[in-house]
């Protein structure tokens, strides 16, 4: 057989909760129905999802979940992330909905990914067809350390495994010795914090990453990582 196609078929408590949710990221109804069920199909190029609807639904016991292989990680990324700024005025970075940023992880085989965890409590998960350049580093230490905490938090929902993991890490003497690293792990840090609700330990965290010092080069290479050290910043409350 050939050309078969597969839609996941995911739940949520409203329709009206997911369809201007994902028209934000770029999607475009092309079905929906109030009757005899709730029922939603929404698609992007040739990605499609469809949604049927339950009452009294509870997004926070959802086990929904799929796979996205993508080619181009970083650039669906970055429309989502403009599509959710034009929408809500911020990249939804807590609480449900919200989209985690793209990060090589230890279970992925050296794939990066992000997931989007939508209305109705269903990860939609990215991932890049092919492993990225770093599939292969060995670093051990911090580096290491966050691409675990990576594994707690944005694959399996476990925030305060990765707080655990990813302050252990910091902790550490050696710490500070890759720049970049350091960085990265301290944004990290800061969006687990709003992920826990913990505004405060999210502005420290940010205030810290704002004070390592970067050359020029080594900015350019964090230019995703400091967008989104500013995401987290105007998704902070007033304070």
């Amino acid at each position: 057989m050939a050309r078969e196609t597969t839609i996941p078929l995911l739940p949520c408590r409203s329709l009206d909760d997911v369809a201007p949710f994902y028209q934000a990221l770029g999607f475009q109804v092309t079905h929906r129905q109030a009757r005899p069920n709730p029922y939603l199909a929404l698609r992007r190029e040739d990605l499609n999802l469809h949604f049927f609807g339950m009452p009294g639904f509870d997004p926070a016991t959802s086990y929904g979940s799929c796979l996205v292989v993508v080619d181009d990680l970083v650039a669906i990324h970055r429309a989502f992330a403009a599509g959710l700024r034009a929408a809500y005025g911020k990249v939804l970075v807590s609480g449900v909905p919200r989209m985690t940023r793209p990060r090589a992880r230890h279970n992925q085989d050296g794939h990066s990914g992000f997931s989007i965890v939508d209305p109705g409590g269903n990860w939609i998960r990215f991932v890049a067809r092919a492993a990225t350049p770093d599939a292969d580093d060995d670093r051990g230490g911090l580096a290491r350390a966050l691409r675990n905490a990576v594994v707690q938090a944005d694959s399996r929902g476990r925030p305060e495994q990765a707080v655990r993991i990813l302050d252990g890490a910091l902790a550490r003497p050696d710490a500070a010795d890759d720049p970049g690293t350091h960085v990265e792990a301290l944004v990290y840090r800061a969006e687990l914090a709003l992920l826990l609700d913990r505004p405060e330990d999210a502005r420290g965290w940010l205030r810290r990453a704002g004070a390592v010092p970067l050359d020029e080069e080594l900015r350019d290479r964090l230019t995703d990582t400091l967008r989104h050290a500013a995401d987290l910043t105007t998704a902070l409350p007033p304070g």
